[in-house]
């Protein structure tokens, strides 16, 4: 069996926990563990391969905490991985249809978001047994959580035993208390099991568009190392979930009602629930530094400097290095709409921290203002930057420790620890690091523009020229 991971998302609703280029499956809430960590984790126990759909940028931290993981723990099996790698999101139909083509049509598969929290993973295990099982016999089976309280932000699954008999969309609260009363509705957990042949002869079925774009997009994918999905091909496929185009049409349709201990963890007051708690109620995650209470209780309190609550309650407090967020207790679901806001003003807080991470290493902006920005720059050994230039900025390189090679123009070059270089608007150059420890080094950037977008790239070992 193949564990399909599917890997997009933007993580919006936790913001600014959570940012584009770094959603919440990649974020260590658990135990120095990502939500990402956790299910290739627990989904090797069950499949003997994995195959992860995934965008470029998430693609590196994919590897990285695999590859971290594997170090640390000894846990992950990297040998059985494949990555498809989507320019933009079309949605999960396209997403599942895409990586069921690179498969065998009998090969049992098991669809898995990769931000979902499952505490009960021996119950977990037995709910994939069983969904195999049926799968086998040629059904689609969706995975049916027992709610546990009357949700309104999940879609529910009415069944009968095993049968699906209707998909129900996110109810108002007197509904979904009637769906908790009546013990045959199940929250939608976006979790299913099935034939890889099965799903794409029902995705024909059901949404030939879908299926024929599709399958014109992997014939003229790149196949390498992993598989590639050109941008135009991929905007040819229409837009559409996998509830919508199959399972909510197919007579195929199975559940197995899961008491698995799930959080979709889709907000800050679910993720509250989650979180150790001490004596008061207040809730923190491996993230924080250090929390100081004063008649506080029931807050939950996310920061990784010092944070002092007095007389406080009921309070949401997240803190990152450009921005806070405090909210009462039930209404974080509204932080979807100040991500909006910000989005329209064109802020660069919903897509990035100010530490960013990127295939060679990270870069965390220390300062910034109009004509100048400074970046503390980490690269990892055996890692280098692209060869690249930039038309509205020149910049200062000081190395703090390791030893850079840096290449500017036609010329090759060390720089060593408390040296410095100079990169002169326009000039080529490229950063390296051949030693066995990170690089470290400060960059000054001057220029009228100082965006990430001025950069053009002329050779890139991480292949991100073709995105």
């Amino acid at each position: 069996m193949t564990n399909i991971i599917l890997c997009g998302g933007s993580g919006t609703r936790l913001w600014p926990l959570s940012r584009t280029l770094m959603p919440k499956q990649f974020v260590k809430l658990f135990e120095e563990e990502s939500l990402f960590q956790k299910t290739v984790e627990r989904n090797q126990k069950a499949c003997d391969s994995q195959f992860i759909v995934s965008n470029t940028e998430q693609y590196f931290l994919a590897v990285d905490q695999i590859e971290e993981h594997n170090d640390d723990h000894s846990k992950l099996n990297i040998q059985h991985l494949t990555f498809l790698l989507e320019p933009v999101g079309r949605n999960t139909a396209p997403a599942i249809a895409l990586a069921c083509l690179a498969l065998d049509p009998e090969e049992t598969v098991l669809v898995t978001p990769s931000d979902h929290l499952i505490k009960d993973e021996v119950a977990y295990l037995e709910a994939v047994e069983r969904a195999k099982a049926l799968a086998v016999q040629g059904s689609l089976v969706t995975f049916g959580i027992t709610p546990q309280y009357p949700e309104t932000g999940f879609g529910y699954i009415e069944a009968e035993g095993e049968d699906v008999r209707s998909f129900r969309e996110k109810p108002d609260a007197q509904t979904a208390q009637s769906y908790l009363d009546a013990g045959n509705y199940y929250w939608n957990s976006g979790m299913f099991c099935f034939k890889a042949g099965t799903f794409l002869d029902e995705l024909q079925s059901y949404a030939p568009e879908i299926f024929e774009a599709s399958v014109k997009a992997y014939g003229q994918a790149k196949k390498d190392d992993m598989i590639r999905i050109s941008h135009e091909d991929m905007m040819a496929i229409p837009e559409d979930s996998i509830d919508y185009a199959v399972m909510e049409q197919s007579s195929r349709v199975k559940v197995v009602p899961s008491d698995i201990a799930w959080s979709d963890l889709g907000s800050f007051d679910a993720l509250y629930e989650e979180l150790p708690q001490d004596s008061n109620g207040n809730a923190s995650s491996s993230l924080n530094s250090e929390i100081i209470t004063q008649q506080a209780s029931n807050n939950l309190i996310l920061s990784e400097k010092l944070v002092a609550a007095i007389d406080v309650d009921d309070l949401l407090i997240v803190d990152t290095a450009d921005a806070l967020l405090v909210s009462q207790k039930g209404s974080s679901q509204k932080v979807k709409e100040v991500v909006k806001k910000l989005k329209e003003r064109n802020s660069e807080l919903p897509n990035i921290h100010v530490t960013a991470h990127r295939p060679w290493g990270t870069y965390t902006i220390l300062d910034e203002s109009n004509g100048y920005k400074v970046k503390r720059i980490v690269v990892k050994p055996g890692k280098r930057l692209s060869l690249q230039k930039h038309f509205h900025r020149s910049e200062h390189w000081i190395v703090v420790s390791g030893t850079a090679t840096v290449t500017r123009g036609n010329k090759e070059y060390l720089v060593r620890a408390n040296e410095s270089t100079y990169i002169p608007m326009g000039e080529i150059h490229r950063l390296e690091n051949v030693g066995k420890i990170d690089l470290v080094m400060i960059e000054a950037q001057v220029g009228e523009y100082v965006g990430e977008d001025d950069i053009v790239r002329l050779a890139d070992d991480f292949k991100r020229m073709e995105n």
